[in-house]
């Protein structure tokens, strides 16, 4: 039968392999389910430091008479 979601084989070095191991032992999950959550996390992180910087250069070029006050703004 195949498998309902895709799948990736990937190549880990001997103590990064362990970690995982650990940590989804001390979870009491599957390897496999503990690599999902943290790529997972990763890539939440990564989305936040990327929206982060663009939330940075949009603020560097504000100017206070582009913007709306709190009473124009939901009025």
């Amino acid at each position: 039968m195949p498998a309902k979601n895709p799948r990736i084989n990937v190549v880990l070095e001997k103590p990064l392999y362990r970690e995982v191991q650990l940590l989804a032992q001390n979870e009491g999950v599957s390897m496999s389910t503990k690599v999902r959550d943290l790529l997972r996390e990763v890539l939440e992180t990564h989305e936040d430091v990327y929206l982060a910087k663009i939330a940075e250069r949009r603020e560097s070029s504000w100017k206070e008479p582009m913007g709306l006050s709190h009473e124009e703004t939901w009025s």
